[in-house]
This record gives structure tokens, C-alpha cells and sequence, in this order.
């Protein structure tokens, strides 16, 4: 067994036999002649661990082959270690810089050369060592950050689905309003105003925090949950509770952190603001304008919007159309203008991710149904008890 692969470059067929001669009892010797001849034998199997390069060769110099050697991927990490009779300091200094591992000068002493070749090949095993074992602990980080990633997606998913269980909605509603607002996202991340806050990053953390947006609504009753009827002022105040007991949760979990979680903090937005008002008339803060996150603004028209043509306990689904139009009156009074413009410019995305991913069962938008409420219903009421 060899204790490695040594390519040998010379154009002397003296010294490259004088080379083998000394190297092979320990080593697997591969010899070539010239720089051309060089490259090819070093860019082939078996690929050397180490490259005794002489400097002085007709056509291509050493310098050269170590140049075109670390171009090319395959061999820019073979260490290099120059022969030559060229003795100057600055030769040397020459070589080194272009990347040799070391410089021996002629004539040869057979008990340095092998002992800097050991420590050549000692060094490249090390590195190689190290190369791989950096490549499995990235591999196991790569793993490891997957699997985190998809426990939080499944925890969020849960928490949503936990809501859901005593909510009139239907199981696809997280889906559809996680979609939506990613879709309001993308498409004003290049607006003046959102382009600061709207990077892929909070894209991201957007679209995984959305489906928490009504998590508070375990904490609602049963009684004003499910009620087919119109609410009563004190129960529609319970209702509105829904937003800071979810926001209260999510605060309680961040609490309970030695490191703060960024889609904990957007999550906790979406939770406590989604149904303020562009102009001041929501709730529970009667927050205004910008003032409102951006995070929140979105989630407000993709969950009017999902809820107005969903079908719940007190109303028939509303068809696509007739929801944009209730959407847009709403301009600059319950949503911010440029994102209600954002919705009416991708209106159809969201009528195909709303037909996409719609519930068993559901007398759902866009069936060219009917569509009109069992009571007389307005925006509002939408809003506040979807």
C-alpha cells in the first residue's frame, strides 16, 4: 500500500529517474515530461496527492503550469513544490506567491526531499481530513436546520388548526390567507414605500407567521363563536378580543425564549393589529395609516377577502367579483390604498390560489353561485367576526 501519489515534472529524463528512483519504494510515482504533459496527468486518475514541478522547461515554464493548475478546479488544491537550480531569493519568493507549498533547490538531497514530501502529503491528509469532516458537519447543520424548519412549520400549522376547531371556518382558510398575503408581499416588495421592510426575509417570516393571525379565537365562547346571527354590541366586544388574546399567547411564548424568534415578532403583528383600520376605525388599538404594520395591512385584506367569499354560519359564500368590488370601496377607509391596488392587480391570482384550495364540501366563490348573504351584511361585520 502507497503512502500516496506523487506526480513528478521534468523535462531531464535523468532527473525524472533520478526522482522515481528515490521516490517509489515509499510512494506511487506518475512522471510526465513537459507543463502540457503536466496538466493532463494531473487533472487525471489516479490524481496526485503532490506535484514536484521544475521551474526551468521549454514552452511552459513552472510558473505557468502552477498558474493554469489553480485554475482549474480539479487541481487548484493539489499542493505544488517547485525543483529548480535557480537559488535566488527572489525566485523563490516568486514561487510562493503564485501558491507553492514549497521550493527545493537542486541538486537534490535525497533525505530533504523525502522529508518535505512527508510533510507535504502530512499536511494535504490533515487537510483533506479537515475538508471532509467540514463537509459532514455541513451537511448534518443543512439537516438539522430542515428538520427545524419543518417542526416550526408543522407547530405553526397546528396552533392555526387548533383555532380552526372552534372556529365556523374551513381548514383551507390558513392556506388561502397564507398565500395571499405572500402573493400582497411580492408584489409591493419593490414599492417605494414597502421595499425597506418587504426583503425576502420578511417575506418568509410573513408567510410563516399568517396562519397564527387568529390564533386568540380559542379564547372565545362557543356561544358568540358559532352564532348564526348578528352579534350583539357586548358579544361583538368579546369578539374583538380575539386580537390581543393572540397577540397575549404569542407574547407569552416569546417570554418563555432565551433567544427572541423574528417570526414570533411578525406573527404577534399580524395577531394583535389585522383588523385595524387605514383610518383609525378598528380595533382593539383604532391604530391609522402606517402606523398600522405593514404585516398586518396585508393580512387585513387577505382575510376580508377570504372571508367574503368563504361560506360561514351567518352567510352564503360571495362570488370573486362582488368581494373585489366590497375589497376596493375600501380603499383608503378600512385598507391601505396601495395594497388594495396590489390586490386589483393580481385579482385573478387570487381568485386561482382561492379555487386552488378550497374545501370539500364548500358552496365556495367563484362557482358563479348566487352568493348573497342570508342577512343583510356589510364589511364590518365581516371584518370583525371572520
Amino acid at each position: 500500500m502507497t503512502n500516496g501519489t506523487i506526480l513528478v515534472v521534468d523535462d531531464e529524463p535523468t532527473n525524472l529517474a533520478l526522482l522515481t528512483h528515490l521516490l517509489r519504494p515509499e510512494f506511487l510515482v506518475r512522471a510526465a515530461n513537459s507543463g502540457s504533459a503536466a496538466l493532463r496527468a494531473a487533472a487525471s486518475g489516479p490524481r496526485p496527492d503532490l506535484i514536484l514541478l521544475d521551474v526551468m522547461m521549454p514552452d511552459m515554464d513552472g510558473y505557468a503550469v502552477l498558474v493554469r493548475l489553480r485554475e482549474n478546479p480539479a487541481t487548484r488544491d493539489i499542493p505544488v513544490v517547485f525543483l529548480t537550480a535557480m537559488a535566488e531569493a527572489e525566485n523563490e519568493e516568486h514561487g510562493l506567491q503564485l501558491g507553492a507549498a514549497d521550493y527545493i533547490t537542486k541538486p537534490i538531497k535525497p533525505i530533504v526531499l523525502l522529508a518535505r514530501v512527508r510533510t507535504q502529503l502530512l499536511a494535504k491528509q490533515a487537510r483533506d481530513w479537515l475538508k471532509d469532516k467540514n463537509a459532514a458537519l455541513e451537511a448534518e447543520v443543512s439537516r438539522r436546520m430542515a428538520e427545524n424548519d419543518l417542526t416550526q412549520r408543522a407547530t405553526i400549522r397546528a396552533l392555526a388548526h387548533l383555532a380552526e376547531t372552534r372556529d365556523p371556518e374551513t381548514g383551507a382558510h390558513i392556506l388561502r390567507t397564507q398565500a395571499y398575503v405572500q402573493k400582497l408581499a411580492v408584489t409591493l416588495r419593490t414599492h417605494p414605500r414597502f421595499c425597506a421592510t418587504l426583503t425576502e426575509r420578511y417575506i418568509d417570516l410573513l408567510s410563516r407567521s399568517a396562519p397564527l393571525h387568529d390564533i386568540g379565537k380559542v379564547g372565545i365562547p362557543d356561544y358568540i363563536l358559532l352564532k348564526p346571527g348578528k352579534l350583539t354590541p357586548d358579544e361583538f366586544l368579546i369578539m374583538q378580543t380575539h386580537a390581543r388574546l393572540g397577540s397575549d399567547a404569542i407574547e407569552h411564548a416569546e417570554r418563555d425564549l432565551d433567544t427572541p424568534l423574528e417570526f414570533l415578532s411578525v406573527a404577534k403583528q399580524i395577531a394583535h393589529w389585522h383588523h385595524e383600520k387605514w383610518d383609525g376605525s378598528g380595533y382593539p388599538d383604532g391604530l391609522a395609516g402606517d402606523a398600522i404594520p405593514i404585516s398586518a395591512r396585508l393580512m387585513a385584506v387577505a382575510d376580508v377577502f377570504d372571508a367574503l367569499i368563504s361560506p360561514r354560519v351567518y352567510k352564503v359564500a360571495m362570488s370573486h367579483d362582488r368581494a373585489r368590488d366590497i375589497i376596493q370601496s375600501g380603499r383608503g377607509k378600512h385598507f391601505d390604498p396601495d395594497v388594495v391596488d396590489a390586490f386589483l392587480a393580481e385579482f385573478k391570482e387570487f381568485s386561482d390560489i382561492a379555487r386552488g384550495c378550497r374545501d370539500t364540501g364548500d358552496a365556495f366563490a367563484g362557482d358563479a353561485l348566487p352568493g348573497e348573504p342570508r342577512r343583510p351584511l356589510n364589511l364590518s361585520e365581516i371584518s370583525c367576526s371572520n
